[in-house]
Parts: structure tokens; sequence; C-alpha cells
């Protein structure tokens, strides 16, 4: 009776034991949302040369519109994204269930005037109109930091700077019939309008001092990955980062191969003088430091509660997680 308790105890031990090593080895589908803007390279690289196939990582990509990845996020839609740092401090202090991962490139935003305007310098947008896209989005969160860094007051009730919402498609067509002063866009589209009607870069966050330092767009992931399976936003992370590092070298074959798979739209000339302007080499230390930066900016300009402590803000909105290299460190 006994060798029969224990035959059964071994057998039941080998399948429960089985039963956990499919369940801890059972692939896990990595579901990551996209936008198909240019300055995602990393992202698409990360799929087309293989490198989310080479962590391990069974990707399912999800298309989501113009500013649905927080809402992507908090439903369960994705598991991870990217986007734009300036775009995420106010969504963290409010409780986005996510984590920043690492940042991966500077660049982005440009603020451009007509040739004839007069508009040589920030102080020179007192009393203007700018054109933006979004009242929270990134061109409108670079463009206020300039304006208040250069003594301009951009505060609710008392600005000395009007701005106001359009449609992105619309922005150069108001700039050019004199509705506006200066539109404030992401890019490849500011380089696209400049190109075409002529306009002048008033100012660059890719060139200008101290912007050019500081990182624009970053790799995330959901608390939900983080607390079932920490690993996966380990190899998700590394992907964007090895992916990221290899636009930095390759910018002509990146734009190429960002068209040729129909991520993006555009002229490939232009894409890759774009990709040019932008520094992808991917750092977490380098995307905590100027999250602090960014996250005091914004609350002394009124775009970020008062209430909200930075520095804990900061530490909660960033995991720095195992194995993964830093340019910075």
């Amino acid at each position: 009776m006994k060798k029969q308790i224990l035959s059964a105890v071994l057998i039941l031990s080998f399948l429960t034991a089985g039963f956990l090593s499919c369940k801890k080895d059972e692939k896990v589908v990595l579901k990551v949302g996209y936008g198909g803007s240019l300055c995602e390279a990393a992202l698409h690289l990360a799929y087309e040369r293989g490198y989310f196939a080479e962590e391990g990582l069974e990707v399912e990509l999800i298309k989501l519109a113009s500013g649905a990845g927080f809402d992507a996020i908090t439903a369960g839609q994705v598991d991870a994204t990217f986007n734009l740092m300036a775009a995420m401090v106010q969504p963290l202090a409010n409780g986005l269930p996510a984590k920043i991962t690492t940042g991966l490139h500077t660049g982005c935003d440009k603020v451009l005037v007509k040739a004839d305007s007069g508009i040589t310098r920030p102080q020179d947008l007192r009393g203007k109109k700018v054109g933006i896209p979004s009242m929270t989005g990134s061109p409108t969160v670079y463009t206020k930091r300039v304006l208040a860094d250069h003594g301009v007051n951009i505060s609710a009730g008392n600005a000395e700077v009007e701005f106001i919402l359009y449609n992105v498609t619309d922005l150069p067509l108001v700039l050019a019939n004199g509705s506006v002063d200066a539109i404030a866009m992401n890019d490849p589209t500011a380089t696209i309008a400049a190109n075409e009607y002529g306009y002048v870069v008033l100012l660059d966050s890719a060139i200008d001092e101290p912007y050019k330092d500081q990182y624009c767009c970053v790799a995330y992931v959901s608390d939900r990955i983080l607390a079932r399976n920490r690993d996966l936003a380990v190899k998700y992370t590394r992907a964007m980062q090895r992916a990221g590092e290899y636009v930095q070298g390759h910018q002509d074959e990146a734009a190429r191969i960002q068209l040729e798979n129909n991520w993006v739209a555009g002229d490939l000339e232009v894409n890759a003088q774009v990709l040019k302007t932008f520094y992808y080499i991917p750092s977490v230390s380098r995307a905590y430091e100027t999250f602090g930066i960014m996250a005091a900016e914004l609350q002394a300009i009124g775009m970020l509660d008062k209430d909200v402590d930075v520095e804990t803000l900061r530490r909660n909105s960033f995991v720095f997680l195992e194995g993964l290299e830093d340019a910075y460190r």
C-alpha cells in the first residue's frame, strides 16, 4: 500500500511539474501599439530587422489612432508602446498605469514662421498667435517651455502668447493666410511644411540648446505586464534599444525600410533628412534626467498641477530593468 501511495505521489508530482513547466514556457504574445510616425523608427526596425524575434518575443502590432496610446494601455488593449515624453507627464501624474523603460531619441518639435515675419527670437512671439495641433501635445509643451525660459509669460489668464488649436493638416495653411503668426509641429510634417511653403524654423528641439540633449520619445510598458511577466518588459525594451542604436548609424536605410513596409508615408529623402536630426542613442538615465527637468518646468508654467511632488512623480514613472545597457551611465 505504501508503495502504491508513493507511486501515486510521484506520478502526480511529475504531472504537476510538467504542467507548471508548460505554463512557464508558454509563449505570451506581447501587444505593442504603434501610431505610424517617422520617429517610431526604433519600433519599426525592431520588428523588421528581427530584434523582437531574437529576444524570443512574439509580438502583435496594433495600430492606434493619434493620442490613443494612454487609453489603450489603461484598457489593456496594448501592453507596450512608444510616446513623446512631454505628453506623458500629466497622464502619469493622473495615474496612468505604465512605466517608462528607456529614452529612445531627442528631437521631434519645431516652430515655424514666415520668412518675412520679422520674428527671429522667442521673445518676438509676445502678442502673437501660435497655431498648435493639441493643447497638451509635445509641440505645445516644447514651445511653452522655450517661451518661459526666455521670460515670456504663458500662464493661464495672463499669457502674452495666444495658442490656437487647428487640425495638424491645416497648420501650414493658417500660417500662410495670416490666421496665426507661427505654428508648432512635430517632424516630419514640420520639415515638409517648411520646404513646401518656404517657412523659417524659429525653434528646433533637435538643435537648440539645451533641448537638443533632452530626450523626446520613450518606450513604456503597462504596470500589468511588469507585475505578470517582468522579463517581457526587459526583452521589449532591449529590442527597442538595439533598434534605436541601429537607426542612429543607418538613417537612410531606416527611412527606406519604413517606407517600403508602409510604416510611414512621405518622401525618402525628406524622411532620411529628418531622422538625421534626431539622436538615437537609447538611455534610461538621460530620459530620467529629462523627465525631472520637464516636469518641473511644466509645473512652473501651469501645465502640471502644483500639488504634484515632481521627484516622487519621476520615481514612480520609471522602472530600471535588469540587463539593459545605458549609453549615459
